[in-house]
């Protein structure tokens, strides 16, 4: 594997573009605490000294003056800075075009909106992208796709691996404490998702990438197996997010999201179709790979253990879910990736779902 190579010095110092035989993997990766104070000093180090920033909604004013003074310090430039709240693809087009020409690397700073939309941006302008993740929600951070809103519809396109990943747990413990729970469905689902991958080779339909599965499998292993009191505990935190960093890392080796995401990912695509207001992406996931993981009879002691734990289960007993509601999305999942050959895209493990959806007595308390 290569990080980004300088092959463009006359446009870019110490940053560049690859060969399709390349892997891309983040060249700075800092999950730590007080990172936010010294962003300015990682991009100097890297050569990177004029940049783009986007924040998420209202993050200027909470983070904004410790990141501009962090710049000012390494002599790193910010041609330009906004927030922005729309994953909207004409939209980040439009905005990509605005950039202005000097930019050596653009930044996102925020939530999943703020961090596909930078992402895309720099995918689309070939110029390299730094994640900077204000929440643990997903694994988004660290992939190398941007779920967009293309003609109406939620689409995930094409982008690219973060040259960059900086994470400071001290703004991750300041984010809502559902943030954190939904990174925990998101991490978790890694279990189902790779015995999906293995069920679709076994049948024929795909053949698993021996390093992707490894460190997808390493990944969700080191988290589960953390021991903790509390989430806001600094070793819970850092093994969380480095496990959602490993995940991205393991969809760029195996060139497709298989590693990562599998059948629960499609009841969760399919609730945010049927449902107005969806709930986290994490927590969706969270639940449905219980559902897959208890039907299959694969590893779901564990989950279980991980979510009473972590509190997962109280919390979605709060939210209002329905069982009907998963019904339809159990249905509709095989059709949200029509080639690919997850355990739904076969009856039988169908109906199991549903049918374990009103006998289970998690499920009972969580799903009305």
């Amino acid at each position: 594997m290569d990080k980004y190579s300088d092959k463009n010095p006359d446009k870019n110092k110490g940053v560049g573009t690859m060969s399709k035989e390349e892997i891309s993997i983040p060249v700075i990766l800092k999950i730590e605490k007080g990172v936010t104070a010294h962003i300015g000093d990682y991009l100097k180090d890297e050569g990177i000294t004029q940049v783009t920033i986007l924040f998420g909604n209202g993050l200027i004013s909470m983070f904004g003056d410790t990141v501009f003074k962090s710049c000012e310090k390494a002599g790193v430039e910010i041609l330009h800075h906004q927030e922005m709240d729309t994953v909207d693809f004409k939209d980040i087009t439009d905005l990509a075009f605005q950039i202005p020409n000097k930019t050596q690397a653009i930044i996102g700073m925020g939530g999943g909106k703020v961090i596909d939309a930078a992402k895309y941006i720099g995918y689309i302008l070939r110029i390299p992208f730094i994640s900077v993740p204000t929440s643990s929600s997903s694994d988004g951070f660290s992939s190398s796709s941007a779920s967009l809103i293309v003609n109406g519809h939620r689409k995930s396109l094409p982008a690219k691996m973060a040259y960059g990943i900086l994470v400071d747990t001290d703004v991750i413990k300041s984010a809502p404490v559902r943030f954190l729970y939904s990174g925990v469905g998101d991490m978790v689902a890694k279990i189902s998702s790779t015995y999906d991958w293995q069920h679709e080779e076994d049948k024929g339909y795909d053949e698993v990438n021996d390093f992707a599965f490894m460190i997808a499998k390493k990944a969700v292993n080191s988290f589960v197996r953390t021991p903790f009191e509390s989430m806001n505990e600094d070793l819970f935190l850092k093994e969380l997010l480095d496990s959602l960093a490993m995940s991205g890392v393991a969809n760029e080796i195996a060139g497709s999201s298989a590693p990562t995401s599998g059948s629960e990912h499609l009841i969760s695509h399919a609730l945010d179709q049927i449902l107005e207001h969806p709930q986290l992406h994490g927590v969706q996931v969270g639940i449905a790979t219980y559902i897959m993981c208890k039907i299959c009879d694969h590893r779901w002691k564990r989950v279980d253990t991980v979510f009473t734990k972590t509190g997962f289960w109280d919390y979605c007993e709060t939210l209002d879910m329905k069982v009907e509601d998963f019904k339809n999305a159990i249905d509709m999942a095989p059709q949200i990736k029509p080639f690919r050959h997850t355990y739904l895209h076969e009856k039988k493990y169908r109906d199991l779902a549903k049918k374990l959806l009103t006998t289970d007595e998690h499920l009972k308390k969580i799903l009305k």
